[in-house]
């Protein structure tokens, strides 16, 4: 290279900014660097990436659930104003209540520390964490999920345009990725099924056994009048009926069970009563 007069040129990585944290609008502390969410809705997640078209480029917000991994929010447009990552938010809060004190975490973007941006969290009763600046490992599970959309979606793709690209990228995120796509946090499932189990398993939690006890709202059932004592009778002195004897599934009670260490009896093999006594 030398002797041709060659000179090296790096190449360096072409990145779009999508944060812009030079403004004067307030700023919140990083509350979700310590915080481990235990189910869902607890801790919300938020970021803005660009996605390339042809001639032109756009840009995506998202909402996600950062315990189950899944996609609750979204918003395509061709500006990267406060009014993204508003449709995003108001997508994630149209069909979802979280309880008072759930938490939302994003960058220090002028988007999402705007007055409007704000003022729809905060009647949502929802705490406000933000990383610091410069900083995108605070925000490591929603770029974690950005590398994969641009890797399992975009790079595999050429958009004409914006209408085709959100047709594109929604089928992606409603139908791939929350209902198909497989998690290693998850134990290897598909955020839409992680979540039906979590529900599902709480709702087994708060099931009560319909002979012992019923909810509340319905009233707890009589007791048996067979287990109360007689009128005039002392309840210490007073025994219960007994129990019968517990039932083994498969045998019938008092039926021998075959040990584990008794000797195989092949047939034509003679059989040695229990005392030892005879052989019939």
């Amino acid at each position: 290279m030398r002797e041709d007069n060659l000179l090296c040129v790096r190449r360096r990585a072409f990145v779009i900014p999508t944060t812009d944290s030079r403004h004067h609008l307030p700023v919140y502390p990083n509350l979700a660097r310590d915080f481990t969410p235990m189910a869902i809705h607890q801790l919300w997640v938020a970021d803005i990436t660009y996605i390339r078209l042809r001639t032109k480029f756009v840009y995506l917000a998202v909402v996600l659930d950062a315990f189950s991994r899944r996609v609750i929010g979204w918003a395509l447009g061709r500006t990267l104003g406060a009014e993204l990552a508003l449709a995003a938010l108001r997508m994630a809060l149209r069909e979802r209540r979280p309880s008072p004190g759930w938490m939302h975490h994003s960058d220090r973007g002028v988007q999402y520390a705007s007055g409007e941006y704000v003022a729809t969290l905060l009647p949502h009763q929802a705490r406000i964490s933000m990383s610091r600046k410069g900083n995108p490992y605070d925000n490591a599970a929603c770029e974690s999920f950005m590398k994969t959309l641009k890797y399992e979606e975009v790079y595999r793709n050429e958009y004409r345009d914006l209408q085709e690209a959100r047709a594109s990228i929604g089928q992606f995120l409603e139908q791939i990725y929350n209902e198909k796509r497989l998690h290693s946090a998850l134990g290897y499932v598909p955020p839409a099924e992680f979540v039906c189990h979590r529900r599902s398993s709480s709702s087994r939690e708060t099931v009560h056994d319909p002979i012992t006890a019923r909810p509340a709202a319905l009233g707890a059932l009589p007791p048996n009048p067979r287990d109360l004592p007689p009128s005039g009778q002392n309840v210490s002195s007073f025994r219960r009926r007994p129990q019968p004897p517990p039932r083994h599934s498969g045998c019938r009670v008092g039926a021998r069970v075959a040990s584990p260490h008794s000797p195989i009896l092949r047939p034509g093999t003679p059989r040695v009563d229990d005392r030892n006594l005879a052989v019939q």
